[in-house]
């Protein structure tokens, strides 16, 4: 049996058995995922998906494709160059079951794209469910024993300081701070310590375009920070 899912952006025709490369997925290796969006199974086409259908598959290995070079030239009196290469990341999988219905109730971890989702969405779709305790067996009744005072309730705790003000950053605005805001970055702390490849990756996460060297955001947040 056959079945044509959409993932990513992309359709794959699958069988069980078959190792595939998709966009990257937030799971981690070993983990078993599900992919609810089918096109079709076998001779059963879906209008545009098949209700109760799914392709489970077991994930091998976050992966990165080839290097891809891009090369602009301007051809002006002043023009300029620019040569930037990209490996797109990747989760490599092997389909291990196909299910032409009962997909929703197999409780198996939905393939969700890593990059539609924030950073703690991610993290809370990795992590691992925790096994439930198993529940004792009731103790014999006893006399009921003297009612103790309730013990003093304690103050709560002072709350967490509040994030900064990204927007002191030369060139951040409203639209900016929230696209690091949902990357999980508050404080000028955190852009402070950046190193050269975390400048690289978020510069290519969020479409800076270089902005960041260009504008010095390290250096600004390491004075920012120190108040």
């Amino acid at each position: 049996m056959f079945a044509v899912l959409k993932t990513g952006g992309k359709q794959y025709k699958v069988s069980s058995g078959d190792i595939l490369r998709v966009e990257k997925l937030a799971a981690a290796a070993g983990d078993k995922v599900q992919f609810n969006d089918v096109l079709m199974v076998g001779d059963k086409v879906g209008t545009p998906l098949v209700d109760g259908a799914g392709v489970q598959a077991e994930v091998i290995d976050q992966i990165k494709g080839d290097k891809v070079i891009h090369f602009v030239k301007r051809r002006r009196k002043h023009g300029s160059k620019r040569t930037k290469g990209h490996r797109q990341q990747l989760t490599l999988v092997r389909v291990t079951d196909i299910l032409e219905k009962g997909a929703d109730k197999s409780g198996v971890l939905a393939a969700v794209g890593a990059g539609s989702v924030s950073a703690s969405a991610l993290a809370a779709a990795t992590a691992k469910p925790k096994k439930a305790a198993k529940a004792e067996k009731p103790a014999k009744t006893e006399k009921p024993a003297k009612a103790e005072k309730p013990a003093k309730a304690e103050k709560p705790a002072k709350a967490a300081a509040s994030a900064d003000d990204l927007k002191e950053l030369s060139g951040v605005g409203p639209a900016l701070e929230k696209k690091l805001h949902a990357a999980g970055v508050t404080t000028f702390a955190q852009i402070a310590a950046w190193k050269k490849k975390d400048i690289e990756e978020f510069d290519e996460k969020l479409s800076f375009k270089g902005r960041i060297e260009r504008e010095g955001w390290v250096e600004q947040a390491k004075k920012l920070a120190k108040g």
